[in-house]
């Protein structure tokens, strides 16, 4: 298939990685020269979602690191792993095959290619991308003409376990911050996707990243990845999250951060690659309903207080228009 003239389009055509012996100078990164000096003294909280304690160290853990990896969660382990197995297979197909799906900048969210983001950066990522926001039926079918049902039953499934398992922590945290909203009355309020992530073996990875350094624009995001490559900002360096294979990673999302006033930390992560090892990661991110604002003052115990808040009132519409534009610095947009 011929690359589209359109440069918005060139920004979001992965590299032929397989093809790929030698690093362009287009993918190097100046300031990934720390990749690997992050300090492994620490590690992010592991919580039992079983455990009679568990509320409490979720708020903790929002507190002090914004990212804790969650075991005993109920999504079935074999589910996950289906997830994992079709999205293998889904980046293992052609690369003309796969372009058939590109997203259009500006138009189509869902699809393949690269983070919309991609035009704002510096440099090019060692990573593909494919988002599916509801029913992944319509791309799967041109994906695989004949035998694409596979895929939409497994994809449809995780969304729903998923979805289930952002309410319920969400559902807590809400309690915790005395919020009472009706965003959980209809199941479709609250908007959500599912982006799979593919980081092919690098030939110099040292050089490149999978994704920059970023906070998640969602009220949580839940991830799945079973090899190393996840790094989290904590302090004064980065520390690389050690997979769990029946963990799944929960982090905490520009929009939460702005409902607990700052409470709670929005995680500044990325994502590195490794030289022989294909890492493949399942994120799935769930907002607050498009046209509902989302203030500290939701808080009842915060509007009692009459604290001040930190920062200014905003719907999940408007903050995504504004994570377009100012990327890891809109948070300090919408400050007060």
């Amino acid at each position: 298939m011929a690359t589209p003239p359109d440069q918005a389009y060139k920004d979001v055509i992965p590299l032929d990685f397989t093809s790929a012996k030698t690093l362009p100078d287009s993918y190097v990164w100046p300031e990934s020269d720390d990749l690997y000096s992050g300090t492994d003294q620490q590690s992010i909280p592991v919580i039992d979602l079983m455990d009679p304690n568990a509320t409490q160290l979720i708020i903790q853990a929002c507190e002090t690191w914004g990212v804790f990896q969650l075991i005993n969660h109920g999504i079935p382990q074999k589910l996950v792993e289906d997830v994992e197995s079709q999205t293998h297979r889904l980046f293992a197909l052609p690369a003309e095959q796969k372009l058939k799906t590109l997203r259009t900048p500006g138009k189509v969210s869902t699809g393949y290619g690269n983070p919309p983001s991609q035009a704002l950066l510096p440099r090019k990522l060692w990573q593909e991308g494919f988002t599916i926001m509801g029913s992944p039926a319509d791309q799967a079918k041109v994906l695989w003409p004949n035998d694409h049902q596979g895929f939409c039953d497994i994809m449809d499934d995780y969304q729903k376990q998923a979805r289930g398992l952002a309410e319920q922590l969400i559902r807590t945290i809400f309690i915790f911050l005395t919020i009472k909203v009706n965003w959980f009355d209809d199941p479709t309020m609250c908007q959500a996707a599912l982006q799979l992530n593919s980081f092919p073996p690098c030939p110099d990875p040292t050089r490149v990243l999978g994704l920059p350094p970023h906070t998640d624009s969602s009220l949580l995001t839940i991830l799945h990845s079973r090899t190393e490559g996840l790094q989290v900002f904590k302090g004064v360096g980065w520390i690389t999250v050690q997979p769990n294979p029946e963990s799944l990673i929960v982090n905490v999302g520009d929009l939460l951060h702005i409902l607990s006033n700052g409470r709670f930390v929005s995680v500044f992560h990325r994502a590195a690659v490794v030289q022989k090892k294909h890492r493949i990661s399942v994120a799935y991110f769930y907002w607050s309903p498009l046209d509902c604002t989302v203030s500290p003052l939701l808080s009842k115990n915060f509007a009692d207080s009459k604290q001040v808040p930190k920062y200014r009132s905003v719907t999940s519409k408007e903050y995504h228009v504004l994570k377009a534009k100012h990327s890891r610095d809109t948070l300090s947009v919408v400050k007060i």
